[in-house]
């Protein structure tokens, strides 16, 4: 039998389930007698941040006086102190060694620095592994890959000396054209709760002492969720922030840049004070997004900037603590009470005793010899990859066969085509080590470093097709013949910079289409790879729309002409609208940004060799959307989307069969119980995704039209059936509401529908459970989530 999701065992903060991670007394005691013993000018330190290569020379040794000039009292945080340079790990390693000795040798506490880095897809540094981006991710349902990926890169970083991370993304993204939405999980609460407390769960490794430290963001609602009604934000925004630190113990979190209810949420005590650390009850670290407080609007100076976003709740001023060193002043003039300062610097002690940065042998760096990329990683990657890639459309075309295409012939000549046809960009994501490189540093020779190499989609066409297969290849289209990004004084300041915004990527490679054409008409099947890349989604990277960039769907077109089958294969990170040439396709493939090992995966399922199974954490849009939507404001299917939440087509069938849950159960119980079978019905092994959906029989009652409450990823062997059994727990029947000054979940009697699907709107099983007995209420849930096995 295996287990799958997310195990309840497994939520334990320091000894005891859902205590918000409360520190020890022991720890409180050694925070309260370290603070006494501190200068004011060495708690400052603490709050702030700065570039680690500011303190070395350029033969790569720390400059003491430096260190002495720029940090006598120490210093808080590093700033992503791996990604500034393309260094060796090793070397990176050898640089924490030397500021931290030196930190702990010569300031008047010797307090360590947390060193941080994103690690969104693995760590962000030269040579390390790239797993697949997190929209993807999500669409493979699988929380044992998300805990593997971090685990492996928690371990990998921790070596380098890195203690904290920020990361990960939970922004729950319900508007299709966000830019930074491919760092996201998708659309569900439920989903990216489930996904985002795994990764925490792996990255902290379940001891913060020889893990490393998590930080959700971008809290609260970036993305499409900031102004939501309080019902929605307190019960689907708030909840993958909410599981991380409950169940997990994440030590941080980050606000985003945006409003919400008209105060800038670095400096918004209601979403800081009130919901996170009175509600929720927080008690780790609130890190700013870099440069946040510097744009808090309506203050004139960085004294009033600083005061604002200690006072709203916000502990540490990142990149560089360019505000934050004004506090001082702010303390004199009475714009900010001794005891915030002290409660700001207290959560950054208390979380630097709970990762022992202060124990005798305190784990700051492994003095091992440290290599990236390992096979195991590469494996990890690969297994994402391939769970990632969603089959959208399929007329039978796929998986490419030889007897299918040319029955003639014992050859198939398969043209591949397209801008993300032969280039990284197709498979590396924002925040990637490649894409930070080129988007920050302006390095243009990126894609030729091969470290770690990066499998292009041309590549493994060749180096896996099976016999018989002859592979051409012609770009005949470019991504974009114009500079498409937009220009937004929007997120981080330093890419506001006009250079950095305004460029397009050459991708070193001719684009011939009337070569490409010509090809076409000596083809079996032609794979059109197309979609996104670096300057086209990101971070402070906005186009016009959501359609294929450049001309790409004008050529898409013209290979339809040729009449030959068209395989689309559109790479990005967010859904594209292909409207008007998806229904003209043999077969749709979404790959997203699928990693180092993405070529492998999508040629090994255009080839056959694996089936596909991700199923959509996204309502994929027909026509362009700027504003939220979601599958669960509706049970009424929505005529703007063109495949739901959930949907993902596969190599084979499955049968759903003989559904049996507790048909009455007391609102005081814990749990609901429910049984199902799912058969593989068709010729090929392949994974099935079973998704449970909870919904209401009356409008009069408080939950959604249509609720994701557990999933379950099913292997299945040609004709196998399996069991899935899932406790349901009675809180997930419930509600938040909010009345005076009480928050309370509120459990209520009556009666719901149970449904089992391969989708949100492909409900192949259902029945209603009645809950009875008295309305209950408690402040926070002691349960999140289903918990389901799966047995023969």
């Amino acid at each position: 039998m295996k287990k799958y999701g997310l195990k309840k065992s497994a939520f334990v903060c320091f000894g005891a389930l859902l205590t918000g991670c409360n520190a020890p007394a022991d720890i409180e005691q050694q925070v309260d007698e370290l603070y006494q013993k501190m200068p004011q000018e060495e708690r400052i330190a603490q709050l702030r941040s700065m570039y680690m290569d500011e303190l070395f020379d350029e033969q790569g040794k720390l400059d003491t006086a430096k260190c002495r000039e720029l940090i006598p009292y120490g210093i808080g945080h590093f700033s992503q102190f791996c990604m500034q340079q393309p260094r060796d790990p090793n070397e990176l390693r050898d640089r924490a060694i030397a500021i931290q000795d030196w930190l702990m040798h010569n300031t008047p506490n010797g307090i360590p620095a947390l060193l941080h880095e994103e690690v969104l897809s693995g760590v962000n540094t030269l040579g390390s592994a790239i797993y697949p981006q997190q929209i993807g991710q999500a669409c493979s349902f699988n929380s044992e890959l998300a805990e593997l990926k971090t685990r492996q890169t928690s371990t990998t970083l921790r070596k380098i000396g890195g203690i904290l991370a920020l990361s990960p993304m939970v922004d729950v993204c319900r508007t299709p054209s966000f830019n930074r939405l491919e760092e996201s999980y998708g659309e569900d609460g439920y989903l990216s709760a489930v996904m985002g407390t795994a990764f925490v769960k792996g990255l902290q490794q379940g001891n913060l002492k020889t893990g490393v430290g998590a930080c959700s963001k971008h809290y609260l609602g970036y993305g499409g969720g900031g102004d939501a009604e309080e019902k929605e934000l307190m019960e689907e925004i708030l909840l993958p922030h909410e599981t991380m630190i409950r169940l997990t113990g994440s030590v941080a979190v980050m606000p985003g840049y945006h409003d919400v209810h008209g105060i800038r949420c670095v400096a918004n005590s209601e979403i800081l004070q009130d919901i996170l650390r009175g509600y929720v009850g927080f008690d780790g670290m609130v890190v700013s997004d870099y440069t946040a407080i510097d744009q808090i609007p309506n203050l004139e100076t960085s004294v009033e900037k600083a005061a604002a976003a200690i006072n709203g709740g916000n502990d540490v001023d990142f990149p560089h603590g360019a505000d934050y060193k004004n506090l001082q002043e702010a303390i004199d003039k009475g714009l900010v009470k001794p005891e915030t300062l002290e409660r700001a610097v207290k959560d950054v002690l208390r979380i630097k005793f709970r990762m022992g940065l202060f124990d005798k042998d305190a784990y700051l760096y492994s003095k091992e010899t440290i290599k990236l990329d390992t096979p195991e990683e590469r494996q990890t990657a690969y297994d994402i990859a391939t769970q990632s890639v969603v089959l959208l459309e399929n007329n039978g075309i796929l998986p490419l066969d030889i007897t299918k295409l040319n029955a003639q012939s014992s050859k198939l000549n398969v043209l591949l085509t397209g801008p993300n046809a032969n280039s990284i960009w197709a498979m590396c994501g924002d925040y990637t080590y490649p894409a930070m490189s080129y988007f920050w540093k302006r390095v243009e020779d990126v894609a030729d470093r091969d470290n770690p190499h990066i499998v292009k989609l041309l590549e493994a066409m060749q180096n896996r097709k099976p016999e018989g297969v002859n592979v051409m290849y012609s770009r005949g289209c470019d991504w974009t013949e114009d500079i498409e990004t937009k220009y937004g004084e929007v997120g981080d300041a330093r890419a506001w910079e006009y250079y950095l915004l305004h460029r397009k990527v050459d991708s070193g490679e001719k684009a011939d289409k009337a070569e490409a054409l010509k090809m076409a008409k000596e083809a079996d099947v032609i794979i059109a790879a197309v979609g996104e890349n670096v300057m086209l989604c990101g971070e402070n990277r906005d186009r016009e729309g959501l359609r294929l960039p450049g001309k790409q769907e004008q050529y898409v077109n013209e290979l339809l002409k040729t009449g030959k089958p068209v395989v689309l294969v559109v790479f990005g990170g967010r859904a594209q609208v292909i409207s008007g040439i998806a229904e003209k396709c043999a077969a749709v493939i979404q790959a997203w940004y699928p990693g180092e090992e993405g070529g492998n995966a999508v040629a090994d399922i255009l080839y056959g060799k694996v089936s596909p199974s991700a199923k959509l954490s996204v309502s994929y849009p027909n026509v362009e959307i700027n504003e939220p939507i979601c599958y669960n404001y509706s049970a009424e299917k929505d005529a703007r989307v063109a495949w739901p939440f959930g949907y993902g087509l596969s190599y084979t069938t499955f049968d759903y069969q003989n559904l049996q849950v507790n048909s009455e159960a007391k609102t005081s119980d814990d749990f609901v119980e429910l049984t199902f079978q799912v058969k593989n019905t068709g010729e090929v092994k392949a994974d099935e995704v079973a998704q449970i959906y909870l919904s209401p029989t009356q409008e009069s009652q408080n939950i959604r039209p249509i609720q994701l409450q557990g999933f379950a990823r099913i292997s299945l062997e040609p004709g196998q059936t399996k069991t899935v059994t899932t406790r349901l727990f009675v809180e997930q029947f419930g509600f938040y509401t909010h009345k005076g000054d009480v928050r309370e979940w509120n459990i209520e009697p009556g009666t719901f529908i149970v449904k089992v699907g391969a989708s949100s709107a492909d409900i192949k099983l259902q029945q209603q459970v009645e809950l009875k007995g008295k309305a209950t209420t408690k402040p926070l849930r002691d349960h999140y989530f289903s918990e389901t096995t799966i047995s023969q």
